[in-house]
């Protein structure tokens, strides 16, 4: 656990540290104010954040693999893995450190969007049980995709082929459990839907908090984040 927790530390510093976390913040703050006028400030329609929400899915498709694709990828490439894996830390620590760090690192990079709703209080009266789920749903969804992209940069040590793979998988993913799912119909379709990230992010944009969602979040964030230990532990055996 103490491992844990430095290394969380230690990794959640270096985003500050470090252009690409400034640059990783900025390019949010861009597509997401975007995202917010176009979804929530269209003349004639109600002053909602549902559809900002629903968009954001897709600004962390890349925003995500932006923060995760470093983690342990550059780790590898510079050789400085080796005297962690060495130390008196197991690979769980090391994978959960890592996540955590990255999950802080994405709390700070939503908490600006936070304007947006009172940007949003001014013009209307918005549900803010809604807007508070809506957030719950995007640090779900987040701590998923940077999950799978822990996985990756686990696989490689070059940073940018983390970032394509988790880029690459997530939008298969999306394309599989959404259009292609319509596409191959009954009854294929129900099984496929059922792990649509989208729909599920959806529902907590609408104020629906159902607890079957948040489990599906964390259990596949969970799996993912054992592959990436299993990933990890390999090294010892090469």
């Amino acid at each position: 656990m103490r491992g844990a927790l430095a290394i969380a530390r230690r990794d959640f510093s270096s985003f500050f540290s470090l252009p690409i976390g400034w640059v990783v913040i900025a390019l949010h703050l861009a597509l997401s104010g975007t995202v917010f006028a176009i979804g929530a400030l269209r003349p004639g329609d109600e002053a909602s954040m549902r559809l900002f929400f629903a968009l954001s899915n897709w600004t962390l498709i890349f925003v995500a693999p932006a923060i995760s694709m470093r983690l342990i990828a550059e780790e590898q490439r510079t050789g400085s893995i080796d005297p962690l894996m060495t130390a008196p830390v197991s690979e769980w620590a090391i994978v959960a450190g890592k996540q955590a760090a990255a999950m802080g690192f994405l709390t700070v990079m939503l908490a600006p969007t936070l304007l947006y709703v009172a940007v949003l209080g001014s013009l209307s009266e918005p549900d803010y049980g809604a807007v508070a789920l809506g957030y719950l749903g995007l640090l779900l969804l987040g701590g998923f995709y940077l999950a799978i992209g822990l996985l990756f940069s686990a696989l490689t040590s070059n940073q940018i082929v983390a970032f394509l793979g988790t880029v690459f998988f997530v939008l298969l993913l999306q394309m599989a459990t959404g259009r292609g799912a319509l596409m191959i119909g009954p009854p294929l379709d129900r099984f496929l839907l059922a792990f649509s990230v989208e729909l599920r992010l959806a529902d907590f944009g609408k104020g629906v908090l159902d607890t079957a969602h948040v489990a599906f979040f964390i259990a596949g964030a969970a799996w993912f984040l054992v592959a990436a230990v299993i990933a990890l532990q390999s090294r010892r055996w090469r």
